[in-house]
Formats: C-alpha cells, structure tokens, sequence
C-alpha cells in the first residue's frame, strides 16, 4: 500500500524533519543520521538554523525549487521528537502528508536510502513519538541506512555510537544522492524521485524491522 502511494505524485512537501539527539555528545553517532540530512539541505541552500523554543527545537527556512520549505532538528532527545514535530505541524496549520521525517534505518545498511510514506514505526523511537503527536503516520520519511548489529539486544548500544569510518563514507555518499533528488522529493514528484534513490539494489536486512528500541 505505501509503495503504491508513492507512485504516484502528491502535494509538494513544506516541513522536513531531521531526526537526532542533541549535544556534542551525540552528533557523530548513527541515531543522528536525521540530523546530518537536514544540516546537508540547510548548507547545500545556505539556510541557517535559529532556536525556537516555541518549537523546542531548532527551525531554518529555505526555498527548493521555488517551493518553501522549513527544516527542523528537534532539540528534545529522540523518544520526544513527536513535541517538536507537532509544534511546528500546528503553529503552521500543515496537513500531515505535507511533513517528511528524516532518521536512521537499522534495516538498510550504509550507503541506502528509500524514501516512504506511511507505515509503522519499525521499532525507531523517534517516530514511536511522532505519529500519535500526529495522529497519522502518513507522513514521508528518508529512511537512511546505518547497518544492523545482528541481534536486536545490541540495537540501543550500535545506534548511539559512532559508525566506523568506511560505513561513515557509505552514509555520506547517501546523504549526497538524497541531496541530489531532494528538489523532485520537495515537489512531491516521488515517483522520478523513487527512480533516482532506488537504483541501486537493496542488500537484506539482517532482523526484521520491528525489532528497534532505539
């Protein structure tokens, strides 16, 4: 069902979300891959982000392809990305379907990324807050490959460490394609956007996806 969503094109999207914890001292660890996508749009379009405590969190605006759109990194930690979220989705009176999440994926290894809309949480704390502050998980996401430790009761440990450098490239050069379509994702073109990320094959996960606490 989400994949034939997204097969088709929508309205163009005005709020991207990137998912992470805050502080130094977890801005190089997977769980901030959210985080490193939205700071990748904000310097490709040289948009600064500004503390909004109203939004607990951090706000920038920017235009991609002449289309508005603002990014937000949530400064509350992950489990309460949701407050965040609906602040803004509130203040700005956006219909769920206009909003895309940006976050870590357990289930893609380095170098992956998909883009979705809908679904469950996977396990993924972050969106475990966001679709009840919500109230619908039909929003977009980015889901960005970060590599599976191989048993789900390591999950909490690998996602708040720091990839090992040759996984760390793998990311950045996924981060790089993303950036690359992010103007056909922005105007709600998934389909073209699909063709562009999804060329490459998918490698197997190595558990489910409903295994993450993290």
């Amino acid at each position: 069902m989400a994949e034939s969503r997204l097969q088709r094109a929508s309205n163009p999207l005005r709020l991207l979300v990137g998912l992470g914890n805050p502080g130094s001292k977890y801005a190089a660890t997977r769980h901030n891959a959210g985080y490193w996508f939205a700071d990748a749009v904000a310097s490709r379009f040289d948009a600064t982000f500004r503390n909004y405590p109203r939004f607990f969190g951090q706000l920038a605006e920017l235009s991609v392809g002449g289309q508005s759109l603002r990014l937000l990194k949530p400064a509350t930690y992950m489990n309460e990305s949701g407050r965040s979220v609906a602040a803004v989705v509130q203040f700005f009176r956006l219909p769920v379907e206009d909003v895309l999440i940006a976050h870590d994926e357990i289930d893609l290894p380095p170098g992956v990324v998909r883009l979705k809309r809908g679904g469950g949480h996977g396990g993924h704390n972050g969106l475990r807050d966001v679709i009840p502050a919500l109230g619908s998980p039909d929003f977009a996401r980015i889901r960005i490959g970060v590599g599976h430790p191989g048993h789900k009761d390591l999950v909490t440990g690998y996602v708040l460490n720091r990839p090992r450098s040759e996984e760390h490239a793998l990311i950045e050069r996924a981060l790089i394609d993303a950036l690359d379509a992010i103007e056909l994702i922005v105007s709600g073109d998934f389909p073209r956007a699909m063709n562009s990320l999804h060329r490459k094959p998918e490698e197997p996960a190595a558990e489910g996806n409903d295994d993450d606490g993290s």
